[in-house]
């Protein structure tokens, strides 16, 4: 951490409808996040505690960078709450209505609409390859007890359509499948039932950090999943277990909204950065 271990560190505390994350914005410096910094910040005891976290950084072909990191150490392909709340967040800096995020998932457009923060988060992936699975499995119809769905978006989703989503030990059946062979990159873990019209019940388990209270990319992937299986339509509302999203299916991409919350904003001491 050479020079951040000598003067601390600054980071925000945010979270997407329970979703929580540290934000650091490293705009103007260069990236500083490594797997040992992301496993001690993580830590809910020792460090700060995440489910992810995300790093701005400066980018030539959009308005910013956006580098996600799980509670593990490992990285992220995506992270849709995440997106929106670092959205929310540049938007009230800049003042303006519309931000371009490349992360590696590509360039993702954020815009204000119906007073809320959308973001596109792509199109859906459904080719095996790119999910990834480890073999030419048909996605709609993965070869796994319980008839999941297999979805990509810029990670892997592992979605299972159940009668009542609140009676799954995800403690147990999450990793059950994140680290299922079919996943050769593991996977995140969906579980979602259907309580009314376009409205759904999911509860998740996420790659890399385990039982989240809710998972934007996850929304996006069950979404797609269900309106696949005729279950809903394009446009669903998902009840998690810390809140409301919404995902809308269109032609140019699965956009995704849902509650943003700027907790507080903190520096890391020279003494927690130096012990890294």
């Amino acid at each position: 951490m050479s020079n951040s271990a000598h003067i601390g560190l600054t980071f925000r505390k945010m979270h997407g409808a329970g979703n929580d994350f540290v934000v650091i914005d490293s705009r103007g410096r260069g990236a500083v996040t490594t797997a040992a910094l992301a496993r001690a910040l993580g830590d809910r005891h020792r460090g700060v505690g995440f489910d992810q976290l995300a790093e701005l950084r400066d980018c030539d072909d959009a308005d910013l960078a956006l580098d996600f990191w799980n509670s593990d150490g490992t990285t992220a392909g995506a992270c849709g709450n995440a997106t929106r709340c670092v959205a929310w967040l540049v938007m009230r800096e800049t003042g303006r209505d519309a931000v371009s995020i490349r992360t590696e998932r590509g360039i993702l457009h954020a815009v204000k609409m119906e007073r809320r923060v959308w973001v596109n988060m792509g199109a859906p992936i459904t080719d095996w390859r790119a999910i990834p699975l480890n073999a030419p499995h048909d996605p709609m119809a993965l070869p796994l007890p319980g008839d999941p769905v297999a979805v990509g978006m810029g990670n892997p989703h592992c979605v299972f359509f159940v009668p009542d989503a609140e009676a799954v030990p995800l403690s147990i059946e999450g990793p059950r499948y994140e680290h299922d062979p079919l996943f050769p990159a593991r996977t995140n873990v969906e579980f979602a039932s259907v309580i009314g019209t376009d409205h759904l019940r999911m509860r998740v388990w996420e790659r890399g950090t385990g039982v989240t209270l809710a998972c934007g990319s996850g929304a996006c992937a069950t979404a797609v999943a269900a309106a696949q299986r005729g279950l809903t339509g394009r446009r669903v509302v998902m009840d998690l277990d810390g809140g409301r999203l919404e995902a809308d299916w269109r032609d140019d991409g699965v956009w995704l909204t849902g509650p943003v919350a700027d907790v507080f904003t903190a520096v890391l001491t020279p003494e927690f950065l130096a012990g890294i």
